[in-house]
């Protein structure tokens, strides 16, 4: 490579960007949902358990391979095992997309803590969304939206900026100020949530453990599912950040850390987001159940309803809220384009400044071309249904597969790699749990995706918009995967 790979100042500014990466708008507006979908309280046994046994062995598998061989996804594979580099740029290919769309939504919820000053979306929240600030068409179009493009523009420059940082100085700095701004603004809005009358309503509807779920296997494919997305594992982000990591870091008690401040994040989200809830309820007078949401309705549509019920305390929980997910969002998405970017210094030996340059403005440009659209909230939603339920899961699957079914003699060395470094030490659970618990979850999750997706399509799109915002992102995937390895790197990366 051109220069001397970058490392992170220390093991707590890789630990602080890992928890970054990992707390992103999934925990705010995914958990508390899919927990209460899925069980409520008795949820907590199959997410523990999908943790213990996917969760922390993949996230571990991350670490290994990128703090080992010292490169982004394509490298490290490739250098783990020459055949591997296509899985690499696979993942990356999974990273960049996201990364597109994920801008979108970041800009949003930066709009929206604007509008919390104001409660400028009024009476009918639902009505604001859709129409006034997304204007969203009914037909596929390019008309513009400037509110949509101003917003797109200033997420790429707040990241780009980050990026040209670099490790230490952009990614690290923008974690250690962003990572504790998140947890004490959120933390100030917990506080301020279970203090609202009806919040108790709202807690023991998230807490009220519904034992019959636990029998179905649903609920334990929606756990195993929900641990691998928002831990940032399986699709390069943590083998990325790992190669930056000095040679004798402690991998699994970074890694426990990691996963325990993700998962208590998530408990805490879950607490605010339901308090909320049960505070609408009451005010209602209807069940709590019939004013949950989750995602971009929670975020966007059921949360300013209920903020403008508030009085004044609505105006702080508001910005407090969307602010929260905009810090926890901008962590993410610097982990998200870290991965390609990296991948690109690693290849082609360019600069950190070039590599940015390419990456991260050829990025932006896609972005605020698709995303300033009238059509935004359509294209977000059929790609990150592709991009998460095929491009993550199959990257996971190809993963594992390639380095604990086809190439046995590699697990071995991982383990001593892992157990010669770390404070908790790995064996023979480690090794069943990666070659057979997880890879069998993520292949039965995959194998239901693509029956309901080929089955009843997703959504109500038609069959060519499908094609041409979801399929293609896997053929898009698939191209990159198998022509990036094929084309001549820079000396150094074909030793």
């Amino acid at each position: 490579m051109s220069a001397q790979r970058e490392s992170w100042s220390a093991r707590s500014g890789f630990i602080m960007a890992a928890i970054g990466s990992a707390v992103g708008l999934g925990n705010i507006w995914r958990f508390p949902y899919v927990s209460y979908e899925n069980g409520g309280g008795a949820f907590f046994i199959p997410y523990l358990i999908a943790l213990a046994t996917a969760g922390f062995p993949l996230l571990f598998l991350d670490y290994v391979v990128g703090q080992r061989y010292k490169g982004a996804p394509p490298t490290a594979y490739r250098r783990m095992v020459k055949s591997a580099e296509g899985i690499g740029w696979w993942q990356v290919a999974v990273c960049t997309i996201i990364g597109i769309y994920y801008a979108s939504v970041l800009s949003w919820a930066g709009s929206y803590t604007l509008f919390a000053f104001d409660q400028s979306w009024g009476e009918d929240t639902e009505g604001f969304f859709f129409n006034t600030y997304l204007q969203n068409a009914s037909e596929m179009t390019l008309s513009y939206s400037s509110e949509l493009l101003i917003g797109l523009v200033v997420v790429w420059a707040i990241v780009l900026f980050i990026m040209y940082g670099g490790i230490k100085k952009g990614v690290e700095l923008s974690n250690k100020i962003f990572i504790p701004l998140l947890v004490v603004m959120f933390a100030i809005l917990v506080g301020r949530a279970v203090t609202l009358p009806g919040a108790t309503l709202g807690l023991d509807t998230f807490f009220a453990p519904n034992w019959e779920k636990m029998a179905d296997p649903k609920v334990w494919l929606a756990a195993y599912g929900h641990v691998f997305f928002s831990m940032s594992i399986g699709f390069g982000i943590m083998v990325t950040y790992a190669s930056y990591l000095k040679r004798n870091a402690n991998l699994t008690g970074s890694g426990l850390v990691v996963g325990f401040a993700n998962s208590s994040f998530e408990l805490l989200a879950g607490i605010g987001i339901f308090s909320v809830l049960g505070f609408m309820a009451q005010a209602s007078g209807v069940p709590v159940a019939d004013v949950v949401k989750g995602g971009i309705g929670l975020a966007f549509i059921a949360f300013p309803k209920i903020i403008s019920t508030m009085g004044d305390a609505g105006y702080i929980v508001g910005i407090l809220f969307f602010a929260s997910l905009t810090v926890a969002g901008i962590t993410s998405m610097v982990s998200i384009l870290q991965v390609p970017i990296s991948a690109v210094q690693d290849k082609f030996g360019w600069s950190k400044n070039k590599s940015v340059t390419i990456v991260g403005l050829g990025s932006a440009i896609i972005s605020i071309a698709m995303f300033g659209t009238k059509n935004a909230i359509t294209f977000v939603d059929i790609i990150d249904n592709f991009a998460n339920n095929i491009g993550i899961v199959l990257g996971a699957i190809l993963s594992i597969i390639w380095v604990t079914w086809l190439n046995r003699g590699l697990l071995p060395k991982l383990i001593n790699h892992i157990n010669a470094i770390s404070s908790v030490k790995v064996g023979f659970v480690w090794t069943f749990m990666l070659t057979v618990v997880t890879p069998l979850v993520l292949i039965v999750t995959l194998a239901l995706s693509l029956q309901s997706l080929f089955k009843e399509g997703y959504g109500s799109y038609p069959t060519d918009v499908l094609f041409t915002y979801g399929w293609s992102v896997v053929i898009i995937c698939a191209i990159v995967a198998l022509l990036l390895p094929n084309i001549k790197g820079h000396k150094s990366h074909e030793e």
